[in-house]
């Protein structure tokens, strides 16, 4: 299913007498995110893009739980009304339904903000649950750049708090043991566990953001209105991109009103719409593996630019194509005749073969579910390589 990447967000839906920003009053603490507004412009980029309409018809993101691991989020956010379980907070972090910084908040609203009169924007998943782990407090770098064991522990206060999706709205500059081990939990629990390239320049470059690069984490790549990568990272583990360049979002600091932060460039807002289609996808298809979420958000991506350009995955994620389209066949020759199931897809239900091998290596379920996702993810690597060797960056 295409996905038309150009002017959509003009065409879409307009508000008659609609302002660009309707003030709010300030309640922000003195150096927090504070809103712009409230946005009641022509719908966001996005969702000229992504059309919610086409997939809520089928799936809303009910019965999910997702976690946000980051800054917090601003509970109080009108959008986010009811939709935001009690929070955790982990290493030392207090107050989870708050975020000075507002990252944490910008995620969840693509998310899960709820669609209201005042405003065009709305969050993918707006019946998902949201759950705040809060494990940072800025996400500045230097001193304060996020220490990997704290993020350890929020994906496992995740993983304990039983969510489905877990968003790491903020990860760390370098892996750890402690993280490695959080995210085998996490496989072990079926959770899908979805991470943002970062943002660098050439004064501050980046390298391999954690958990984003490891293998089994929808790995997402941040793009602008043209499917122009404008995240920085780079490397094969890449899968797919979204929307995170000039965005709307919710903003902290409302004070229990409805509140916007735009333009909005920030990695928090890619992993945030990716997480939203995870939510929707396995509200749909709720006999799907992780495994299997992160495959088909793949699978169904639309590839324009990303041939050339590895920095973008597979391509911009579709919504509407993860939750109802007809899973793309890999093809194992060229010729033509009847399409046989993804061997990715069909090996994961049943899981025999897996079983076994990891049993004989006393791995364990831990073990089965990781190589299940090792194997998909290199499957997708090498289709998109042509199966050439990997470049090491």
């Amino acid at each position: 299913m295409s996905v038309r990447w150009m002017g959509v967000a003009v065409t879409a839906v307009l508000l008659v007498g609609a302002t660009l920003a309707t003030p709010v009053r300030a309640v922000a603490a003195p150096g927090c995110a504070a809103p712009t507004g409230v946005y009641a412009d022509a719908a966001p980029w996005p969702q000229g893009l992504f059309e919610p309409k086409r997939f809520w018809r089928l799936s809303t993101g009910a019965g999910q739980l997702v976690a946000v691991v980051g800054t917090g989020v601003d509970a109080s956010n009108r959008q986010l009304a009811g939709r935001v379980a009690d929070g955790k907070a982990v290493a030392g972090m207090t107050g989870p339904e708050q975020d000075c910084d507002g990252r944490g908040t910008l995620a969840a609203g693509m998310i899960a903000a709820r669609p209201d009169a005042h405003t065009t924007f709305a969050g993918l998943a707006p019946d998902a649950r949201l759950l705040s782990v809060k494990y940072t407090q800025t996400t500045s770098g230097g001193d304060s750049e996020p220490d990997p064991d704290d993020l350890a522990a929020a994906i496992r206060a995740a993983v304990t708090a039983h969510a489905t999706v877990i968003c790491v709205a903020v990860p760390a500059a370098r892996g750890s043991h402690a993280l490695t081990d959080a995210l085998h939990d996490a496989a072990a629990a079926d959770a899908v566990v979805v991470a943002p390239a970062r943002i660098g320049s050439s004064d501050h470059p980046v390298g391999r953001s954690y958990p984003t690069s490891t293998p089994g984490v929808l790995a997402v790549a941040v793009a602008d209105r043209n499917g122009t990568a404008v995240s920085t990272e780079d490397g094969d583990y890449l899968d797919v991109a979204a929307p995170g360049a000039d965005v709307v979002g919710l903003a902290a600091g409302t004070g229990g009103a409805l509140g916007h932060k735009w333009p909005a460039t920030d990695p928090a807002a890619a992993a945030g719409y990716a997480a939203g289609a995870a939510a929707l996808l396995r509200a749909y298809r709720p006999k799907l593996t992780a495994a299997q979420v992160v495959d088909r958000i793949t699978r169904t991506a639309t590839d324009a630019g990303a041939a050339s350009d590895p920095r973008l995955g597979a391509g911009m994620i579709d919504p509407a194509a993860a939750v109802g389209a007809p899973l793309p066949a890999r093809r194992t020759s060229p010729s033509p005749g009847p399409t046989a199931i993804p061997a990715a897809v069909a090996a994961a239900p049943t899981a025999e073969p897996y079983r076994k091998l990891v049993l004989g290596l006393g791995l364990g379920a831990p073990g089965v579910a990781l190589l299940l996702l090792l194997t998909v993810r290199t499957v997708l690597r090498g289709r998109r390589r042509g199966w050439r060797p990997a470049r090491h960056t």
